[in-house]
């Protein structure tokens, strides 16, 4: 009498595992398509928030805060603070701890005379004299995801985009120790200390995080109406009020060569003010929003002026 063994044949096998990476392949996609609605939605949120704290801080001072790039001339090579900065410092305080009314909008946190009557960042004034006149932050800071700007003073190297240099080797102008808020779109290569994704902060042992790219802020000039002339005071909006951080190029190429990174569209003066031109004005070009301010989240692929760019604007 035979007897008869039971089981699955290689055929079989092969059969349930090719029905199986089919299922697989059909899956992934779909995976992919709710991470990337899921982010989108997530940073849509922080926008909001900030939003509300622009209004808030609107409705205190007059105005939304600048967004020029300025340059004071710091000592130490990193002077550099533009509209990103701003945006922090106005939602956050220049050190995290509140807006203070009479902000010189510099980059060391110095008042207009270079003294520390504001911030204190010589800390030379008892600990409430500024505190005192501040009102708070406008946005909370656990959803700020806010970053410190890099710095390569004393042998430090904390925060986003550290000892940076230019094609020619110079240090890039970039006002250290300063902080941007950047996106939900984590960029996991971006190198920081020696290994990806680490941020130092003096005193505290270092830790992994993944940074998103920051966001950009411009605000609007609304006694202009033209949206791009050769006088930046005259135009609505000014291409270069973000331009030390868009001239960094991608943050995800890290310590590399600047002449090897990747190069952000927006760089492009006559590509930027077509990317703000709002289509459905035909009379003449006209940008979004010319009457308060942009945002720009660089997505997920960390590139400004791209498809995949989130936008308070032309959604």
């Amino acid at each position: 009498m035979r007897t008869r063994t039971s089981g699955l044949t290689i055929i079989e096998i092969l059969v349930v595992v090719s029905i199986i990476a089919l299922l697989v392949g059909l899956l992934l996609p779909a995976v992919h398509t709710v991470q990337k609605m899921a982010k989108e939605t997530k940073q849509k949120a922080q926008f909001t928030s900030i939003e509300l704290g622009l209004a808030a801080f609107k409705s205190d001072y007059g105005d939304y805060p600048p967004s020029s790039w300025t340059n004071p001339n710091l000592p130490g090579g990193r002077t550099d603070y533009c509209g990103a900065q701003k945006l922090a410092e106005a939602l956050l305080g220049w050190d995290l701890l509140g807006f203070h009314p009479d902000s010189a909008w510099r980059g060391d946190g110095l008042d207009r005379n270079g003294g520390p009557t504001t911030y204190d960042p010589l800390k030379v004034n008892p600990a409430a004299q500024t505190l005192d006149k501040r009102k708070g932050r406008y946005i909370e800071l656990e959803h700020a995801n806010a970053f410190r700007l890099g710095d390569s003073a004393v042998g430090l190297r904390d925060g986003l985009f550290p000892d940076t240099s230019n094609s020619s080797g110079n240090p890039q102008p970039l006002a250290a120790r300063t902080y941007v808020l950047c996106d939900v779109f984590t960029v996991r290569e971006c190198k920081v200390l020696e290994d990806p994704g680490t941020l130092a902060v003096p005193g505290v042992a270092a830790k992994m995080v993944s940074p998103g790219t920051p966001i950009l802020y411009y605000k609007a000039n609304p006694a202009s109406k033209v949206l791009d002339t050769g006088d930046p005071e005259t135009r609505i909006y000014n291409v270069r009020d973000n331009w030390p951080l868009v001239s960094l190029r991608l943050l995800a190429d890290g310590l590399k060569p600047l002449a090897a990174r990747r190069q952000h569209p927006l760089e492009d003066a006559n590509y930027f003010y077509e990317y703000i031109r709002d289509p459905r004005v035909q009379a003449r070009p006209y940008p979004y929003r010319p009457d308060s301010y942009l945002l720009i989240s660089a997505g997920a692929d960390g590139i400004y002026g791209t498809n995949d760019d989130i936008r308070n604007f032309g959604q």
